[in-house]
């Protein structure tokens, strides 16, 4: 007897699998950034104060760079596919991050070479 290959309908599919399915490749991209923002932020020392604590108390710009670099470098490769209105703010928030960072910084980075300015250009 030869196994009859088995089809997989969408409700044997993981709930986890279902729901990223469903959900834009566009949606994906820019919650992905939001993600990486929210964190280069916090580690730029520009989170609010939290019972007592200052958000500078979570400045690191070595993870920073390290997060401006990997949004810069997402934001790069897929503007083309996102559109204007989504790459725009994407860029707009990037550029914002890379001056905190500069600006965090006690000793700034040239020209070019701050975090994600290779994949940029120059932010002043």
């Amino acid at each position: 007897m030869s196994e009859q290959p088995q089809h997989t309908s969408s409700s044997t599919v993981p709930g986890a699998t279902r729901d990223i399915a469903d959900v834009a490749a566009v949606e994906v991209i820019t919650t992905a950034a939001v993600h990486l923002m929210s964190a280069a932020a916090v580690k730029c020392g520009l989170s609010e104060d939290v019972d007592g604590v200052p958000g500078s108390a979570y400045l690191d710009l070595d993870e920073a760079r390290k997060l401006i670099t990997a949004l810069a470098a997402l934001v790069t490769a897929s503007a083309p596919d996102l559109g204007n209105q989504h790459a725009r703010s994407l860029r707009d928030g990037l550029r914002s991050l890379q001056l905190a960072f500069r600006e965090a910084s006690p000793y700034p980075d040239a020209l070019g070479d701050g975090p994600g300015e290779k994949l940029t250009g120059p932010v002043s």
